[in-house]
């Protein structure tokens, strides 16, 4: 069924300037990639993850550190001779640590390999998201569009029967009551008009909010929507593929995963560490009481450095008692994203396969109710219908278009979901059901 777009006074009115051409839903989700403040934040924190393996690598290598100082002496003897000394002194050194066992730092390296895998995953949830966002939003405006144009269309066919019952009356062919129930309709659909435009203009900044501009005017469902039933035809076959790609089970995985290797770290907390440590000072100073004068040393050291923790305060052991509680805390984290995932998958299948069902039904449904209001009004031309029955017949027509707007929308959506559920959603499903708009 073809939307009408919205008359060009509503969006006046509404004080909102449309754009010279309609922007469709593919134009609206490339905006957003670059303009939507979320998914920027998800882009930064996907390029903050990434620096985590670089800062466990550097666990591993070998530090180097550069020291200088230099002091300005003025030293006063009394004893045994009277005499005044002032002179400089300085230096500086360089000293290599090269770790050789530290079990904590291999685990914190083997850590920073989980975090990139899971700031991974939450970035492509993150995408998938921005093409929930953009499409619902995007429907929103229009499944509000809708009823701002229904409400006026209705307004427009009552105030044509309130007219039709005061002439009525007038030349006593029918009663006030007519009239009276005529004018309550009006006067509902002139304040569900009212409701249904503020409703879009919070819609439309609602998507504006998201693509960081007015979106003007935006294509509409047409004629080109294709009911097509999932496939695979089996839920039970999407589900277990949300198992294996789904990114919130991902992201939850590496959670667990990441739990698992704090308790190992912890653990290891009373083990040595054993280092390479090397160095290289040269100080000089400006006179010595030794030498008389001044003197410059230099000295070189290579070794090994043992460290053995023996005794924290008990902050270790406090340590591996709070990763241990933190891995079941994600363990069953895990376990609840994997059974949410399994009912999100299982909702957004039978959305598309009852939205089917639905859009259908509602589309004889609206055939029925146009044959009825038709009917209605020949039979109050005839004398065999009242206008009570023209007005009920004309607003479950109206409504009942307003549903199977809605419908197809939900219908759409829920294709998305579907595959946002097993990770698969791209831009070429944003491109698929921007097929339907023109």
């Amino acid at each position: 069924m073809k939307h009408t777009k919205i008359t060009m006074s509503v969006l006046l009115a509404l004080g909102i300037s449309p754009l010279a051409g309609a922007a469709d839903l593919l134009e609206l989700y490339r905006a957003a990639q670059s303009q939507d403040a979320t998914f920027g934040a998800a882009r930064a924190a996907r390029d903050a993850g990434q620096e985590k393996l670089t800062q466990g690598r550097a666990l591993m290598l070998p530090s180097v550190n550069l020291t200088a100082n230099t002091t300005k002496n003025d030293v006063h003897t009394v004893l045994p001779v009277d005499s005044t000394k002032k002179y400089n002194s300085h230096g500086y050194g360089v000293s290599l640590v090269q770790p050789l066992f530290r079990e904590q730092n291999w685990a914190l390296y083997t850590e920073s390999e989980l975090q990139v895998a899971q700031s991974e995953a939450q970035f492509r949830q993150a995408e998938q998201d921005l093409v929930l966002r953009v499409a619902q939003a995007y429907f929103d405006v229009l499944i509000a569009q809708d009823s701002v144009q229904l409400a006026a269309a209705q307004k427009t066919a009552i105030a044509q029967q309130l007219e039709q019952a005061k002439r009525n009356f007038e030349v006593g062919t029918a009663t006030i009551t007519d009239t009276h129930e005529a004018q309550a309709r009006f006067d509902l659909i002139v304040a569900q008009e009212i409701a249904a435009q503020s409703t879009l203009e919070v819609k439309r900044r609602s998507l504006q909010q998201i693509i960081n501009a007015d979106p003007g005017q935006l294509s509409a469902l047409g004629q080109n929507l294709k009911l097509e039933p999932p496939q695979p035809a089996s839920v039970d076959q999407w589900v277990e593929d949300a198992r294996r790609s789904n990114p919130q089970l991902a992201i939850a995985q590496a959670g667990a995963e990441l739990a698992d290797k704090e308790v190992d770290r912890n653990r290891g907390g009373h083990l040595p560490t054993i280092d390479i440590v090397a160095s290289y000072n040269n100080n000089y100073t400006g006179y010595s009481s030794f030498t008389g004068g001044p003197t410059d040393v230099r000295s070189t050291s290579v070794g090994l450095q043992l460290n053995m923790p023996l005794f924290q305060g008990g902050a270790t052991q406090s340590k591996w008692r709070e990763a241990d509680a933190n891995r079941t805390r994600a363990n069953q984290e895990l376990e609840n994203a994997r059974r949410n995932v399994e009912v999100q998958t299982r909702q957004a299948y039978l959305g598309v396969v009852n939205g089917i069902a639905q859009v259908q039904a509602l589309q004889q449904a609206l055939k029925s109710s146009e044959s009825l209001l038709e009917a209605s009004k020949l039979g109050h031309e005839v004398g065999v219908r009242t206008n009570l029955d023209v007005l009920n017949a004309q607003q479950q027509a109206y409504a009942t278009r307003r549903d199977l707007y809605q419908a197809e929308y939900n219908y759409l959506i829920s294709q998305l979901r579907l595959k946002a559920a097993v990770g698969g959603l791209v831009e070429e499903d944003v491109t698929r059901v921007n097929q339907a708009l023109h």
